[in-house]
């Protein structure tokens, strides 16, 4: 537990098959978020019950592997207090502007605006990481897959959305991108397991959550459908509980900035989700920022 974990100097089969597993979920994750939302769900309560359900299932899912030691050892002291409780608060800084700017923005454009946290990450690890500078091909093919989200943006696939709408998602990016740079950049976080990584975001959140949600009078007893309440399940086990775990596996072995890449293929699947599940509109744009991820990705990776 208290050794570093060895870094791998680029993305193998596994990290690639894991991570298009996980840009699906998370695509369609905006989807239901909006429609918890519109089912009566309040936005802020429903982050704060997200994050508290996903860490209960952590911690039972620890004690089904470790037992009540392996309980303990997520709470003993290893030197991650200061930067765990930076990126708790990041991560719940993240959820409050994501929460509350889907309700003024449409689930296609959330989704996009939210993954321009790859950028914030490249450039935050091209600063303080020295084994990460951006080099020229890595950054045309960002940019290359940049190009392609916004491609889709203009084109009006994602249209719905609004100036404050916008700001709170890129708000949201901007805050995981800069927890993605702050787990990378820390010794201490690089120490300790997937496990304990994520407890510190969930666990640590859920008060932050918590008190942003009764501040905005969100703390009440909603009178929500069965389809909000199976959205907050979706979202709570299988994102915030599972995705999450392997995503910070990955991250504590492979290089951020690759890993970050790879999540613009997210707004893209959420798009298209949003066309088929909401009546979203989705058109040629789609294909064409398709195709410019997909060549973006590849110079990223490419040896």
């Amino acid at each position: 537990m208290g050794e570093a974990v060895r870094q791998r100097p680029r993305l193998d089969g596994l990290a690639i098959g894991l991570m298009v597993v996980l840009c699906t979920l998370w695509g369609v994750q905006q989807v239901g978020t909006k429609v918890a939302i519109e089912q009566g769900l309040p936005p802020l309560l429903q982050a704060t019950l997200r994050a508290a359900i996903a860490t209960a299932l952590l911690l039972l899912w620890v004690l089904a592997r470790e037992g009540r030691r392996g309980v303990a050892r997520l709470f003993a002291q290893d030197g991650s207090l200061r930067p765990g409780v930076v990126i708790a608060v990041l991560f719940a800084l993240e959820f409050i502007l994501l929460f509350t700017g889907v309700q003024y923005t449409s689930a296609s454009r959330a989704v996009l605006l939210l993954y321009t946290a790859p950028f914030f990450t490249a450039l935050g690890a091209h600063l303080v990481l020295p084994g990460e500078r951006l080099r020229p091909v890595p950054a045309l093919g960002l940019s290359l897959a940049f190009a392609g989200v916004a491609v889709t943006v203009l084109d009006g696939g994602a249209a719905g959305g609004s100036a404050l709408g916008d700001a709170l998602m890129i708000g949201a990016a901007a805050a995981w991108g800069v927890t993605t740079v702050v787990v990378k950049a820390s010794p201490a976080l690089g120490r300790i397991p997937a496990a304990k990584l994520l407890l510190w975001q969930l666990g640590g959140s859920v008060p932050i959550l918590f008190l942003a949600a009764a501040a905005a009078g969100q703390v009440v007893v909603p009178h929500a459908t069965p389809l909000a309440w199976a959205s907050l399940a979706y979202q709570s086990v299988i994102v915030a509980f599972a995705s999450y775990l392997a995503w910070f596996w990955l991250v504590t072995r492979y290089p951020a900035g690759r890993l970050s890449a790879f999540t613009f293929l997210t707004p893209l699947i959420g798009v298209a989700a949003a066309a088929v599940l909401l009546g979203e509109p989705a058109t040629l744009g789609l294909v064409v920022g398709l195709g410019c991820v997909i060549v973006g990705l590849w110079l990223v990776n490419r040896r």
